[in-house]
């Protein structure tokens, strides 16, 4: 995955969340989770690094606003 870019957490409230999951399913079930209690910039695919276990997903979270 790259780098977080500093713009992504400049201001209280706003985080990057990654998530290691077993599998896309569960990944993807955690961002809708999240997406319901707070605005996200979801991710649109997860990522599998070689030779490491399940996936990760990563989303932009802004906790200064609430889920629409």
């Amino acid at each position: 995955m790259k780098p977080i870019n500093d713009g992504h957490v400049a201001k209280p409230g706003l985080a990057v969340v990654e998530v290691a999951a077993a599998d896309d399913e569960t990944a993807f079930a955690i961002q809708e989770l999240l997406a319901t209690r707070w605005a996200i910039a979801p991710a649109d695919r997860t990522t599998h690094e070689p030779g490491e276990p399940g996936v990760r997903l990563r989303c932009y979270l802004d906790m200064r606003q609430p889920a629409p």
